[in-house]
């Protein structure tokens, strides 16, 4: 086999491996993330499944984003983005931190829905009603919260 045939079989043995040690592996991902969701099964249906410290001040865009987050998602997300044992994840934790879920995550989720890839609680339709305008106001009023409570 010449050369370049060795090269690329190399690559794929190192690709094969790597993909096998991802899919194996348990516990903390990446940034100390798990794949595996917390267990809540000792939180009643509907209440606050996180503790939320909300700032003493927000900003004007946050202000409007606390606005539009209570009209269009603390139903499944919770008071505060605390989330809702049964209906949604809180949107203060780590998961959601600005490392691992960008802004314009909150815009494709809104928009889009998501498919439930770190809790349980079923996919996410897609928010009737939301601009980019309201879901900017209510990523920077969930970036408040998560800042005020460690996440950042």
């Amino acid at each position: 086999m010449s050369k370049l045939g060795w090269m690329i079989a190399a690559v794929l043995v190192a690709g094969a491996g790597a993909f096998v040690w991802q899919s194996t592996r348990t516990g903390p991902g990446p940034n100390g993330h798990s794949m595996t969701p917390p267990d809540t099964s000792d939180i009643a249906d509907g209440a606050a499944i996180v503790a939320v410290s909300v700032p003493d001040d927000l900003s004007s865009l946050a202000q409007m984003g606390e606005r539009a987050f209570n009209a269009k998602c603390a139903a499944c997300h919770g008071d505060d983005a605390a989330g809702r044992e049964g209906k949604g994840p809180p949107l203060v934790h780590k998961i959601y931190e600005p490392s691992h879920h960008s802004d314009m995550a909150f815009v494709m989720a809104a928009k889009n829905g998501v498919r439930a890839h770190h809790w349980r609680y079923g996919n996410m339709p897609p928010v009737d009603g939301v601009t980019d305008a309201d879901v900017k106001a209510i990523t920077a009023y969930v970036r408040a919260l998560q800042k005020e409570n460690g996440i950042f």
